[in-house]
């Protein structure tokens, strides 16, 4: 991001700060129960946004090496993700072209071959076909069964984009739009990743999303936790097309003001989270990053599961490994008196703060949501005026699918 930008944000928030405000978008909005509990909805939602859109899948670190490969099966299709010899990103059908069996269930690993574990037919990373078991009993392959199904992919400002359709177009500049060149600052190819966590809930995939759309839950879901070390309810919102960016400050914020202009930096002061339509929610610091792929469970709408990836800075993991800055663990990194400007939390530490904050605080009451709405009695949600995230993804999406706005109780 440029400085100019950062400045711009910053100053943004300091006024709000000292001000007493934050985002307001001057209205509210209602969104229907039936956006969380239709069935119908559901199945169309699952087509549209995940069968049909480009998705998301990590950064450039999952496959840090020619020979690495990541393997999912989250939005209706086993993918195989390859770097090749040569460091370019593929992405194939993971089944072999004989019978159609998954060429492996490892989630991540490295390989320079994928070999079929039902008859051993084998493939490169490239997907090309480079044995056949018995081939003189078998016979050549049939015309066009030579290599992999391969899906359009995309290596772009150290993000990995698939198409989950064969010869479709992706276009990831025109995904991101305004965003792109602001992303391309980052360097997000240089992050390292560092673990991740799979959660599955009983709740909608949506309301997973709803709970990354504003900060107004901070100081009461959050008291004991993330408040401690974040302004709540206090954010600066800008939109990309479909995209947005929400930042969100944390309490040393107002020191910026004894610091000269051109040595205020966003990352020292704020987090920045960018959602990624249909379904990435992707928190953005100076040494961890961490990106929540939300996925419906098919189409049921009352189950969702959540992909979380940690990335860390190569810098500050050499800092932790040399030893020269002050490591905070996880027992008392929401002490604010336990931090100083030196401190780094150790990286396992920071994953568990994100993890558990998410898990036991914000999915818990998103999952006791979902069980109020499936009574009947509740008509539907309210955004207020300071959720401006949350009207920005909601209104897209029903866009998308070609449902009508959601209307403001003031008509």
């Amino acid at each position: 991001m440029r400085h100019e930008k950062q400045l711009a944000i910053l100053d943004e928030l300091l006024d709000k700060l000292e001000s007493g405000t934050t985002c307001d978008t001057g209205t509210q909005l209602l969104n229907p129960a039936a956006a969380y509990i239709d069935r119908t909805l559901a199945e169309r939602e699952w087509q549209v946004l995940f069968r049909e859109h480009p998705q998301l899948i990590g950064l450039s670190g999952d496959l840090p090496l020619p020979g690495s490969f990541v393997a999912v099966e989250d939005f209706g299709l086993p993918l195989l993700a390859t770097r090749d010899r040569e460091g370019v990103f593929h992405a194939f059908l993971n089944a072999c072209r004989h019978r159609g069996t998954q060429l492996t269930h490892e989630p991540r690993g490295e390989a320079q071959r994928f070999t079929c574990p039902f008859h051993g037919w084998t493939y490169d990373v490239n997907g090309r076909l480079v044995g056949i078991t018995e081939s003189n009993h078998f016979g050549a392959p049939p015309a066009g069964c030579s290599s992999l199904i391969e899906l359009p992919a995309v290596e772009r400002h150290g993000m990995l984009w698939v198409h989950p359709q064969p010869g479709a177009t992706l276009d990831v500049d025109a995904l991101l739009g305004d965003f792109a060149e602001e992303l391309a600052g980052y360097n997000f190819g240089e992050l390292v990743f560092r673990g991740g966590r799979h959660l599955e809930n009983r709740m909608n995939w949506k309301l997973a999303n709803d709970s990354f759309g504003e900060t107004y839950h901070f100081s009461r879901l959050h008291s004991d936790t993330v408040n401690n070390i974040f302004h709540g309810d206090l954010i600066a919102c800008e939109s990309a097309g479909r995209n947005h960016r929400m930042v969100f400050p944390n309490r040393s914020l107002a020191k910026l003001r004894k610091k000269p202009r051109d040595a205020w930096r966003l990352a020292e002061a704020c987090s920045v989270l960018y959602y990624f339509f249909p379904n990435i929610q992707f928190v953005v610091t100076g040494r961890h990053s961490t990106m929540f792929r939300i996925y419906p469970e098919g189409n049921d709408p009352s189950r969702s599961r959540t992909r979380m990836s940690h990335y860390f800075s190569a810098e500050a993991l050499e800092h932790l490994a040399r030893g020269d800055k002050t490591v905070i663990d996880e027992t008392n990194v929401y002490n604010p008196d336990a931090r100083d400007g030196n401190a780094v939390v150790a990286p396992e530490a920071s994953i568990e703060i994100v993890d558990s904050t998410v898990e036991n605080e914000d999915y818990r009451i998103a999952e006791s949501t979902q069980r109020a709405l499936e009574s009947g009695l509740v008509d539907h949600l309210v955004f207020g005026r300071n959720e401006g995230p949350l009207h920005h993804f909601h209104q897209h999406l029903r866009e998308v699918l070609q449902l009508p706005p959601l209307s403001s109780p003031q008509g």
